[in-house]
């Protein structure tokens, strides 16, 4: 029996023959890619919108990343196949337009309250404070929370609201993606990581460990819970309070309007060349159970 060809020698030799064989072998090769990043948007077979039609638009995405890939992208099939992957199912959504858009109002006034607090506290609010600012009891605020975790408000908008009117990619891609070094963006992402690390350590402690466990880790809402033992609505919440935080304090940090709003390429160089962070020990993760 024939063993099965290593991807870079499948690759190389559909973009000779452009063989439909190979494509076919090829896209099968990564169909798992689709529920990979399904599961990491928070769907599941079971949730509330037709897993099967947000499937299908995950396979549009990597049937075009098949017949498009180039190696001079300088990124592997796999992760330009997830980046058309997830970006296909986001514009679906968008489309279905899913968030209501009295909840989307909601979310933006939350952050302009966290924002206007960040200002006058010189810290980042509690819980209460946001309620009691917005005339809101802690039930409401906390399902505004998990609205603002939703699939289109996440990091990718956090990126967004730094400027950039570059809508095909996001943070959340940026930071799977292989990037190289742009000498021309060196002294401007020293200030855009110094802006994001600070903005990232300023949130408590468990949003921190939230995000690094969801977009370092790569695990899914349902993981974290288990990992931390709390249900996985608690983590929703978590995660959205954690990003809604961040975008308020990186639209109020006075520098980065004072020399102009950095490109998304930059503000998630900030990021990806920092090392990944250690996965979290043991002790840190029974403190936040």
């Amino acid at each position: 029996m024939d063993e099965p060809r290593n991807e870079v020698e499948l690759i190389e030799e559909f973009l000779t023959t452009h063989s439909p064989e190979l494509r076919e072998e090829l896209i099968l090769r990564y169909v798992s890619l689709i529920h990979f990043v399904l599961g990491r948007l928070g769907f599941n077979p079971y949730g509330g919108i037709e897993y099967d039609d947000l499937a299908s638009q995950g396979m549009l995405g990597l049937i075009e990343a098949v017949d498009h890939y180039d190696p001079a992208f300088g990124t592997r099939l796999s992760t330009y196949a997830t980046l058309k992957i997830r970006s296909k199912v986001l514009d679906y959504l968008r489309d279905l337009d899913w968030l209501p858009r009295m909840a989307r109002q909601k979310v933006r006034s939350m952050q302009s309250a966290i924002g206007e607090l960040e200002v006058k506290l010189h810290r980042l609010p509690t819980d209460e404070e946001v309620a009691s600012h917005l005339n809101l009891g802690l039930d409401e605020l906390s399902q505004i929370q998990m609205d603002s975790s939703r699939v289109i408000i996440s990091l990718d908008e956090t990126t967004n609201k730094m400027g950039s009117d570059d809508s095909e990619s996001s943070m959340h891609e940026w930071l799977m993606d292989e990037q190289q070094e742009d000498p021309s963006d060196m002294y401007e992402e020293k200030d855009t990581r110094a802006n994001l690390v600070n903005a990232i350590k300023a949130l408590p402690e468990r949003d921190q460990l939230v995000l690094s466990l969801y977009y370092f880790e790569e695990l899914t809402f349902k993981e974290i819970g288990k990992t931390l033992e709390i249900s996985e609505s608690r983590v929703c919440q978590i995660h959205g309070r954690a990003v809604v935080s961040l975008q308020a304090l990186m639209n109020g940090d006075s520098s980065t309007k004072k020399r102009g709003r950095p490109s998304k390429r930059e503000s998630v160089k900030a990021v990806t060349d920092k090392p990944s962070p250690e996965p979290p020990s043991r002790p840190m993760l029974d403190k936040y159970r």
